[in-house]
C-alpha cells in the first residue's frame, strides 16, 4: 500500500507545482523574453504576425514594425535583422507582420501582394490598434522600417496613414501616390551599388524590376512635407550621412553606404541574396533615429 500512497503524493505534488507554474507564467518577473504568433482577421482575411516582448517592457513602450523584402517572412526578417537583442536591452515592442505570398501591396509594386491589391495598409493597421492598445503605447512611440518590398511599403504606409511618427526603410523607394502625406520623420538607408532598387529611380534587375521615385526626389518631397532646413552632410567612407532638421523635432536622412548593393547593413547573410555591408549596423543606426524622435 505505501507505493501507491507515495504515487498518490507525488501526484498531488507534480499537480500543485504544474498549477503554480502556470501562475507563475503570468507574473511579469518571472516570464522570459520571447515571440507570439497571432493572427487577426482583416477584411474577412486572417493575416498573421509575430510579435516579441521583452522581459522588461518600458511603462510606455515603443513599438517598432519590422517588414520583411520580397521573398522573405516575419521569421525571416526576426533571425536576420537583430531586433528582438535591442528590444530586450531598451524595453520596446518589435512587431514583424507577414505579407502574403512573401510580398506586399506598396503600390505598384510588388508581387501577389500588388497583383491582387491585398489589403495590407489595413492589415498593418489593424495590428497597429490592437498592439498599441494592448501595451500602452501612443502614436508618437510607433514606428515603422523595413527591406526592400518591406521598405517600399513603409513610404506607402507614411503616405497614406498617420500611424507613425518616424519610418525609416532600408533600400526602398515611393512606388505610390503619396500626394498629401503627413509629417513624418524619415531615415532611408541605401546601398549605392543597390542595383534592385536603384538610386537613380531606373527600373531595377531582379524579378519585381522595381521601378519607383530617384532616392534623393524621395528625400526631398518629405524635407518639403516636414518643412525642413538644408542638409548637414558628413562622410566616413564607405558612409556618407545628410541630415535635415525640420519643425517640431522632426527629422530626414539619407545614409548612402559606397560600395553595398541590395541589403540590410550589418544584417545576417541570407541565401541568394547581396552579401551584407559592414561598414554600418543599419538596426542599431535606426533604433538610435527612433528613439530621439
Amino acid at each position: 500500500m505505501r507505493p501507491r500512497r507515495s504515487l498518490a503524493v507525488l501526484a498531488v505534488l507534480a499537480t500543485t507545482l504544474a498549477l503554480a507554474a502556470c501562475g507563475a507564467s503570468h507574473a511579469p518577473t518571472s516570464q522570459p523574453d520571447r515571440t507570439e504568433v497571432r493572427t487577426i482577421s482583416v477584411q474577412g482575411v486572417d493575416r498573421e504576425y509575430r510579435v516579441h516582448i521583452p522581459v522588461s517592457l518600458d511603462k510606455h513602450p515603443s513599438l517598432v514594425v519590422m517588414m520583411h523584402g520580397g521573398f522573405g517572412s516575419a521569421k525571416q526578417a526576426e533571425d536576420a535583422y537583430g531586433w528582438d537583442s535591442l528590444a530586450n536591452s531598451d524595453g520596446f515592442v518589435v512587431a514583424y507582420p507577414d505579407g502574403e505570398g512573401r510580398s506586399w501591396n506598396a503600390g505598384d509594386c510588388c508581387g501577389r501582394g500588388a497583383r491582387e491589391d491585398v489589403a495590407d495598409v489595413a492589415f498593418v493597421t489593424a495590428m497597429v490598434a490592437d498592439l498599441q492598445a494592448e501595451f500602452g503605447i501612443d502614436t508618437s512611440r510607433t514606428f515603422a522600417t523595413g527591406m526592400s518590398n518591406g521598405a517600399l511599403m513603409s513610404y506607402r504606409l507614411a503616405c497614406d496613414t498617420t500611424l507613425f511618427a518616424a519610418i525609416a526603410p532600408v533600400a526602398g523607394t515611393i512606388v505610390t501616390t503619396c500626394d498629401h502625406p503627413a509629417a513624418t520623420s524619415v531615415l532611408e538607408i541605401h546601398g549605392l551599388d543597390d542595383a534592385s532598387v536603384r538610386m537613380d529611380g531606373a527600373p531595377g534587375g531582379g524579378v519585381a524590376t522595381v521601378d519607383g521615385m530617384p532616392v534623393q526626389d524621395v528625400i526631398d518631397l518629405w524635407r518639403t512635407v516636414d518643412g525642413c532646413g538644408d542638409p548637414v552632410v558628413t562622410s566616413a567612407a564607405p558612409v556618407t550621412t545628410a541630415v535635415s532638421s525640420c519643425p517640431d523635432g522632426r527629422t530626414v536622412e539619407l545614409i548612402t553606404v559606397a560600395g553595398a548593393s541590395h541589403q540590410w547593413p550589418g544584417s545576417t547573410a541570407r541565401a541568394g541574396a547581396d552579401t551584407p555591408s559592414t561598414a554600418l549596423d543599419a538596426t542599431a543606426t535606426i533604433w538610435a533615429f527612433f528613439d530621439a524622435t
